[in-house]
């Protein structure tokens, strides 16, 4: 008996998966990883793939939509240096963080400013707020970390191991200058990290450094200090902080030294605040020369305020000592907002010793103490070596990020130098051309992408340019950001 003819199959192939119902006939040629990275990214913001669910295996998903493996695993590691997904050994590659949303106020009745108003004057004090408050499609703003990389799950551990541990009086009001633990842990933080050598008695735990530069206002007017120079250029945000303490903030130049002393010298203020080991926004770090004329400048009797502005943040150097590691006579701050997160609100502040007391009761009047629960499950962290386990991790992400942003402005602003990429969370570059660093700012903005002038940061005239966070944003974002930037540059040539 002959063997059966068999009759021709004339089913179409499916080129689909039940998975979020992904077509890849939609996807665009040539695109297929890019395509599939935003889908995925797109259903977990939404919540179609909420935290703690599993993709699909690569073999699998590539399978059911007729594409190679690579392409499924290509978008996966996308996600992965994103920080939304993380790879579990046989528990699969699995959803550890949602991207980040531009906040919004649902309770805010007042419209957003139009872009073009941000930019038109110089900054008011409330620039920073109505900026956050526009919405925008790609955010490059500077001093923005990586949301998504919260250590969420080590969080949760930690903080249902203190819960465990902690007895009722613990939930009652503590001590003005933070909790024990915390100060103990800060104190261990910083001998192994920045060389400092402190007393966890020292430790004064405050909610973030823009606390502590006004509890040092405080104390300082009260002494009649009334005037703290500053870098220029420096963070805007700084500058008018101090001022709404009535503290006045003479511009010393910053050049590829860092903080120009023998014009601090000259100028006669009695203080500086300075961000001796990545400077905002040019990223130059105080070289050993200028450090020594500070320290005599100090031993004269000058005050110095060190924010100790990305130190954690590095990539291409080696680390860069704290000031206060070799002199004793300097407020020292810094905090956990560049490292986990500025919600959590937390940071320390160290002083010299004849103005501790009149610090902590600054800091007492002002709100009796930071909250225990926090400063205990940071305790842990620092303590557990977590905290040390993110930093490597995020060092890895922020160089690719970093370099993703170099080569797109190499292709995309021809002419433009870029400064501080050695460390730190953001780029500044600058441009031969008088380019109008508010209008670029502004047209930026109107096509969806915020980014912060230069000019902003500047007391004085001096070169136009961009600072742009780069921490936030993945590779695809940051090379979109930076062309948009390109084409908005041309229409002003």
């Amino acid at each position: 008996m002959g063997r059966a003819k068999r009759e021709p199959d004339n089913r179409t192939i499916s080129r689909g998966s039940d998975f979020l119902q992904l077509d890849v006939d939609g996807a665009p040629a040539g695109g297929l990883a890019d395509w599939l990275a935003v889908q995925l990214r797109e259903a977990i913001a939404d919540g179609r793939v909420p935290l703690g669910s599993r993709l699909p295996a690569t073999r699998v998903l590539a399978s059911e939509l007729h594409v190679s493996r690579g392409v499924v695993t290509e978008a996966y590691q996308r996600l992965t240096e994103d920080g939304h997904v993380a790879g579990r050994g046989r528990a699969g590659t699995v959803v550890v963080a949602a991207p980040v949303a531009c906040p919004t106020d649902a309770l805010s009745e007042e419209p957003a400013a139009p872009p073009a108003a941000l930019f038109a004057a110089p900054p008011g004090v409330d620039i920073f707020d109505a900026l956050r408050a526009v919405p925008a499609r790609i955010d490059l703003t500077p001093g923005v970390p990586d949301l998504a990389a919260f250590p969420r799950s080590a969080w949760v551990r930690a903080e249902r191991s203190v819960l465990a541990e902690l007895s009722a009086a613990n939930f009652g009001y503590g001590d003005p200058r933070g909790s024990a633990v915390l100060r103990l842990a800060v104190a261990r933080w910083l001998a192994r990290n920045r060389g400092i050598r402190v007393d966890p008695v020292e430790v004064v735990v405050v909610a973030g450094v823009t606390q502590a530069l006004g509890l040092i206002a405080q104390v300082l007017r009260r002494r009649g200090i009334t005037e703290i120079a500053v870098e220029d250029p420096g963070s805007l945000g700084v500058r008018q902080h101090l001022q709404s303490w009535n503290v006045d903030t003479p511009p010393i130049e910053v050049d590829s030294g860092g903080l120009r002393v023998d014009v601090l010298r000259d100028g006669g203020a009695p203080a500086v605040l300075l961000t001796p080991a990545h400077q905002f926004p040019t990223g130059v770090v105080l070289d050993g020369g200028r450090r020594g004329e500070l320290m005599r400048w100090a031993g004269e009797g000058g005050l110095v305020v060190e924010d100790d502005y990305d130190a954690e943040h590095r990539y291409d150097r080696p680390p860069v000592a704290a000031l206060r590691s070799m002199l004793g006579q300097v407020f020292y701050t810094g905090s956990v907002s560049k490292l986990l997160a500025p919600a959590l609100r937390v940071g320390w502040l160290l002083a010299p010793s004849e103005y501790r007391d009149d610090l902590v009761a600054a800091k007492r009047n002002a709100d009796l103490g930071n909250a225990v629960l926090p400063q205990m499950v940071l305790a842990r962290l620092m303590e557990s070596g977590e905290l040390e386990r993110h930093l490597r991790l995020l060092r890895g992400r922020h160089r690719r990020r970093r370099d993703a942003m170099i080569r797109a402005i190499k292709t995309q602003l021809p002419g433009a130098t870029v400064h501080g990429a050695a460390a730190g969370l953001h780029l500044t570059v600058t441009f031969e051309d008088d380019v109008p660093d508010m209008e670029l700012a502004s047209g930026a903005l109107a096509q969806g992408v915020k980014v912060q002038p230069l000019s902003w940061h500047r007391q004085r005239p001096g070169a136009p340019g961009l600072v742009m966070g780069y921490a936030a944003r993945p590779v695809s974002e940051i090379e979109e950001a930076v062309a948009t930037l390109g084409a908005v540059l041309r229409r002003l040539a």
